[in-house]
Formats: C-alpha cells, sequence, structure tokens
C-alpha cells in the first residue's frame, strides 16, 4: 500500500466521516485514521467490569469508549471510537437558528443560507425520523408527553426533534425491534434492528437502531474506497518542503504488552483535515504548533460548552393522587422532545427530556441506603419470627416484594439536558509536559445559565417535583458534552483561526472540520451543524483538487 494519500483524515466524527465521504466518492486516495475501536452491534459493554475499564487512556492500558477531561471550571466528555460523537450522543439532529449566526454584534463567516443544502445533503444520508409520540402505546411515554403539555405555560416551543434513529423500515409504521432492510451492508457486515425503547443511546446501542456514523457516513466511505484505519492515533504532523504533510501516528495493540503496543508509522498527504474533535484537534494543534511559524493568534480561542447543563426533576407527583408519577425514563431514546426558548438579549436555549439505562435505576435506588437497611432488618426480623410463631407462613413472596419498597426514587425521577448560547471566551494553551490547559468560567455567562436554570426550576414546578441541577453546579463547575471552539473560523486572519471553508489561514492544504471550527455555540444540539460545516468544506476541497503523484 502507498504512504501517499491525497488526503488524510484524523478523526471519524461529524466533520472527519462526512469529508472521507465526499473525498472518497469523488476519487480522492483518501486515509481515514481512527484513535479508538470499531464497534459492531452487541460490543458496548454493560456488565460492571466492562463499564470500568470503558474509558480511553492508552498509557493505562484502556482503549475504550469514553474520553474525559477536566478543565478550570468545566468538564468534557468526548467519545474515542469509529464514529466518534455518535456513538454516545443521543440523536440529535436539529439546524442552528437562522438568527443565531451572530455573536454580540460579530456576525459569523457563514449563515443559514450558506448552510441549508449542506444542511440537505447531511439529513439525506443520516435519515433522520421523528420520535412517534402519538402512534401506539410503545411510544406513548409520559415524559414527552409531560414536555408537550408544559411547553405553554413555560412560554416555550415544543417539537420531536429529528433523530438519527430508525424505529421502522416505514416512518409512518414503526415496529420495535424490527430488522433494518438496509440499501447496501454496513462497515461492520451486521443485521441492525428498529430502536427497541431502551435508553441506552449514550451509553452505546447495542441493537444497531441509532443511524450513527459507522452505519452511515463511514459504510459509504468504504464502499467509495476510503481506507479507514482504526486504533491509530496521530500524534505529530508537519508541512512538506514542496508541498503536503507529514503525518506521525501509532497504532495500538491492545492485545500485546510493553512496547509491542505501539507501533509507529509516518504517511504523507497533498491535504491534510483534522477532526478530532473540539478537545482533540486543538491539542494537536497547539502541540505541533513549533513546526508551522504562521499559526495566528486566534488558535486555542472561542472555547465554549455550547451551554449545556444538566438538571433533575425527582419525586414527580400527580397532585391529584399524591402519588409518584411512574416516569420511566429509560422507556425510548434518551431524548424525543424538546422545548425552546428565546431570550430578550438574544442568548436563548433548549430544554430536552433524558433519559438513561435501565442498570442505571439499580444503582439510583441502592442511593436509598436508610430505606434499604431498614427493609432488610424488618425481612430479617420476620424471618426469624417465623420460626417462633406456629403455622407460619412458607409462600413469601409477599415479604420479597416488600424488601424492594416503592421504588419510586428511579421510577419518578425526570432527568433533563439545557443548551444553547453561553458565551464563547474560553482559551486553551499548552501547559508543562504538553498538558491541554483551558482558562474558562461560568462568570461570563452566568446571566445565560441563571435564565437556563430558573427555566428548569418553573417546569419542576409544574411538574411538582424537586429541582436538582448537576452537583457540580454547586462548585462553579459544568458538564458539557457539546465543547466547540480553539480553531474557530473567521472572516480573515484578524478574527479566525480557518476560513469559513475551516481552510487554516496561511497553510495550503491544512483544513479543520469539526466543531473546534465554531466561533460561538451552535445553540441547539450541535452535530447536524458541525456535519454540514464540514460537508461544505469537502464541496471547497473538491473544488480546488489537483492530483499530486502517481495515480
Amino acid at each position: 500500500m502507498s504512504n501517499q494519500f491525497d488526503a488524510v483524515i484524523v478523526g471519524s466524527g461529524f466533520g472527519g466521516s462526512v469529508v472521507a465521504y465526499r473525498l472518497a466518492e469523488a476519487g480522492m486516495r483518501v486515509r481515514l485514521l481512527e484513535r479508538g475501536k470499531a464497534y459492531p452491534p452487541g460490543s458496548f459493554p454493560r456488565s460492571p467490569a466492562g463499564m470500568s475499564t470503558n474509558f480511553w487512556d492508552p498509557s493505562d492500558g484502556m482503549f475504550g469508549l469514553y474520553s474525559v477531561w477536566s478543565f478550570k471550571g468545566i468538564d468534557a466528555l468526548v467519545s474515542a471510537g469509529l464514529g466518534g460523537g455518535s456513538l454516545i450522543y443521543a440523536n440529535v439532529l436539529l439546524r442552528k437558528d437562522r438568527g443565531w449566526f451572530e455573536e454580540d454584534g460579530w456576525q459569523w463567516p457563514v449563515n443559514a443560507e450558506t448552510l441549508d443544502p449542506h444542511y440537505d445533503a447531511v439529513e439525506k444520508i443520516m435519515k433522520p425520523q421523528r420520535y412517534p409520540l402519538d402512534y401506539s402505546e410503545h411510544y406513548a411515554t409520559w415524559k414527552t408527553r409531560t414536555m408537550k403539555q408544559v411547553a405553554g405555560a413555560l412560554g416555550m416551543s415544543f417539537e420531536t426533534p429529528p433523530l438519527a434513529v430508525t424505529f421502522g423500515n416505514d416512518e409512518h409504521h414503526p415496529v420495535p425491534g424490527q430488522v433494518i432492510v438496509e440499501e447496501h451492508r454496513n462497515y461492520h457486515d451486521a443485521d441492525r434492528l428498529s430502536c427497541v425503547l431502551v435508553g441506552e443511546c449514550n451509553v452505546g446501542c447495542n441493537s444497531g437502531s441509532k443511524n450513527s456514523l459507522d452505519y452511515t457516513y463511514i459504510s459509504a466511505a468504504q464502499r467509495a474506497k476510503a481506507n479507514i484505519s482504526i486504533l491509530s492515533e496521530v500524534k505529530a504532523f508537519r508541512p512538506l518542503p514542496n508541498g503536503g504533510y507529514e503525518i506521525d501516528y501509532v497504532v495500538h495493540h491492545p492485545e500485546k504488552e510493553g512496547d509491542a503496543r505501539k507501533e509507529k508509522k509516518k504517511i504523507t498527504a497533498d491535504r491534510l483535515i483534522l477532526s478530532a474533535g473540539a478537545l482533540g484537534t486543538p491539542y494537536l494543534l497547539l502541540s505541533n504548533r513549533g513546526s508551522f511559524p504562521a499559526f495566528n493568534r486566534h488558535l486555542g480561542t472561542k472555547f465554549c460548552g455550547n451551554g449545556d447543563l444538566l438538571g433533575f426533576m425527582l419525586k414527580c407527583t400527580d397532585p391529584k393522587t399524591g402519588l409518584r408519577y411512574k416516569v420511566n425514563a429509560s422507556r425510548a431514546p434518551v431524548i424525543t422532545g424538546s422545548l425552546r426558548a428565546d431570550t430578550p438579549d438574544r442568548r436563548g436555549f433548549y430544554i430536552q427530556d433524558g433519559g438513561n439505562p435501565e442498570f442505571l435505576n439499580w444503582l439510583i435506588e441502592a442511593t436509598e441506603v436508610p430505606g434499604a437497611l431498614k427493609r432488610g432488618g424488618k425481612f430479617v426480623w420476620d424471618r426469624l419470627m417465623s420460626r417462633i410463631i406456629p403455622h407460619r407462613r412458607t409462600e413469601i413472596s409477599r415479604e420479597i416484594r416488600a424488601l424492594f419498597g416503592d421504588c419510586d426514587l428511579a421510577s419518578s425521577t425526570f432527568p433533563v439536558l439545557g443548551m444553547g448560547r453561553d458565551v464563547a471566551d474560553g482559551n486553551f494553551t499548552l501547559g508543562r509536559h504538553k498538558i491541554l490547559e483551558l482558562d474558562w468560567s461560568m462568570k461570563t455567562s452566568k446571566k445565560y445559565f441563571d435564565s437556563l436554570r430558573g427555566k428548569m426550576k418553573e417546569m419542576a414546578k409544574l411538574i411538582h417535583a424537586d429541582f436538582q441541577t448537576n452537583p457540580t453546579w454547586y462548585l462553579k463547575r459544568v458538564v458539557t458534552v457539546h465543547p466547540l471552539g480553539g480553531a474557530p473560523m473567521g472572516h480573515d486572519p484578524s478574527d479566525g483561526f480557518v476560513d469559513s471553508f475551516g481552510k487554516v489561514f496561511g497553510y495550503e492544504g491544512l483544513y479543520v472540520a469539526d466543531g473546534s471550527v465554531m466561533p460561538g455555540p451552535v445553540g441547539p444540539n450541535p452535530s447536524l451543524t458541525i456535519a454540514a460545516m464540514a460537508d461544505r468544506t469537502a464541496e471547497h476541497i473538491l473544488k480546488t483538487w489537483t492530483r499530486r503523484g502517481p495515480t
């Protein structure tokens, strides 16, 4: 195999997979390098042992799905695996609001009209479907109906958002657990099932119901002859004297020991497209800055967390009966309904219902230690007494049932996720020992977060629940699953690191195609906008492509 490519793409998320497909389809020699593993249906861990090592840290022998970063004021959760963030996201494909392409008077270099055809192109391949709320008893979930019911009282609009999930071969006649009919075999050469409604979107969909990138863009790229390499982590890159780039990467061999676990390799490419995400790409650019003296001062700037805030509605109660609602957040996909609010300062936000895998409900119930101890003590006492009292009952199903209690805590807990337009003023730097550091604080976005949190509290009152923010809130920290910025686009080098096509200012053939190019928050879930921008980047590359080297 030749080590010279027309394009090398680093990362297989919503940027890299889209670019890989578009370039390969046009006949380019494409190499896609993904640091993580491939996850065919049934391969996502569920056991305590499997989950305990399901993290990404090759230095500690872990090659799992989750990559967790902790910075000043914010923690971030991203993914390592073929398909990037699509493996663990909640499937929502919303477009950026047409009026939100500005930040405090500064206009983005792109707008809705520019991106509309690219949104269309991505949706055609991702094939989103909306949650069929009113179709049958399978889908008439409490959490979705409640979101719809409270929207008016909250002054927010409601929709069942487009989801990259297959609910049935016929969108108008969804059937849970139906074998999905596909025109082509997918990358994994595996059968998939339509959504089985178990709330496991964020821990990996073992039924293959999600239209994640490995089943869509990556499968299409493979059919177009793209060279796709997993467990291949890029470490360094540099421009070549006569044009193009040399890339150093390591191939991970988890099954081996010691130095044999890492195999060092080099390849070259006419074009290098960085799509390692809003944490990985800034880190790679900063750590290789010595080879690129023309990198400008905007590298590492305009970070934000897309306004992410996690909340919990606890003990949701029916005011008429005084009984707890059976929320059953594990039934259905993680997100099924979306509320949107506009604010006078135009820093609007969304609130979406959340869900969780059923096994987490066992952990939630286990937190009720005093109640469990009391029930356990009563059970032991009753069993002792039954040995003494004549005519004791030998059928003890009732007593076993009492051990469980009402199980109200888990069944009446309703998680919600807020996101929107926080202030993109975070700055990445590279610290000692090449540690990625971030200067970011909630302070400048306090008004936004207070408004979002206040609306969540209103929602809790409407459904007669206790409201609890993610506990890190009280430490003035938030958790984001939508990190953005770090290599922001601008109109020219005076206000951005890349141009509106993702091309790095000052370097021919060097591009960024992922969430790091966003010069501010997207507002809704950013995946679709990242993919649309990547589609636009790919189109620009193809318009300027001339093949170099042997064919």
